[in-house]
C-alpha cells in the first residue's frame, strides 16, 4: 500500500510590530489587513496578504514543511487525503465552509514538536461517510497568539470547498 500523500496549500505569516524610542507616536489604522486568495480546484479562501504560500495545492509529502515557525507566525496546513473515517471524532462541533466540522484548540499539540506554542486541528466532513476527510491543522507561535488566532478564525470563516457532495 502507498503511503498517504498530503494535498496542501501551506502558509507561514510572520506578524511584526515596530518599536521606536521617538515620542510621536499614532494610532493604528482602523483599515482591515489587506488580504490576499488562495484557490485551487479543491478550495479557496483568503488569507492575510503578508503570509507566504510555500506550496500552491500541489502535493507533498506528509510532515511539516518548515522545521520551525517565525516568531509570531502561523504555520497552516490542508491535508485532503487519509483513511476513510465513519465520523469526525471529537472536538467542537462547527461548520467550514458549509460542511460540518469538529475544531480542537490546545497548548502545544501536534505542533510542539516544530516549536509552535498552540495547535488548531479541524476535521471537515467534505463527502459522505465513509469517506476520507478534510483536515486543517494551524500551527501558532507566539508573541501575539491572540491576533494569530484570529486570522486562522477568518481564514476557516472564508473557506469555500469546490466540489459538491
Amino acid at each position: 500500500m502507498a503511503s498517504p500523500v498530503c494535498a496542501a496549500a501551506l502558509l507561514s505569516v510572520v506578524l511584526t510590530t515596530g518599536c521606536g524610542g521617538g515620542s510621536e507616536s499614532r494610532a493604528a489604522p482602523n483599515d482591515p489587513p489587506a488580504t490576499a486568495t488562495f484557490g485551487n480546484s479543491f478550495l479557496s479562501f483568503t488569507h492575510s496578504e503578508s503570509w507566504k504560500a510555500y506550496s500552491k495545492g500541489n502535493t507533498t509529502s506528509c510532515g511539516f514543511p518548515v522545521g520551525q515557525p517565525k516568531p509570531g507566525g502561523v504555520l497552516a496546513t490542508w491535508n485532503a487525503s487519509g483513511p476513510p473515517a465513519t465520523g469526525l471524532g471529537a472536538g467542537t462541533r462547527t461548520q467550514v465552509g458549509g460542511r460540518v466540522a469538529r475544531r480542537v484548540d490546545t497548548a502545544g499539540g501536534i505542533c510542539r514538536s516544530i516549536g509552535a506554542d498552540r495547535t488548531t486541528h479541524v476535521l471537515i466532513q467534505t463527502r459522505p461517510f465513509p469517506s476520507s476527510l478534510t483536515e486543517f491543522t494551524a500551527c501558532l507561535r507566539g508573541p501575539g497568539l491572540a491576533q494569530a488566532e484570529q486570522s486562522v478564525d477568518a481564514l476557516l470563516a472564508s473557506t469555500k470547498f469546490r466540489s459538491q457532495q
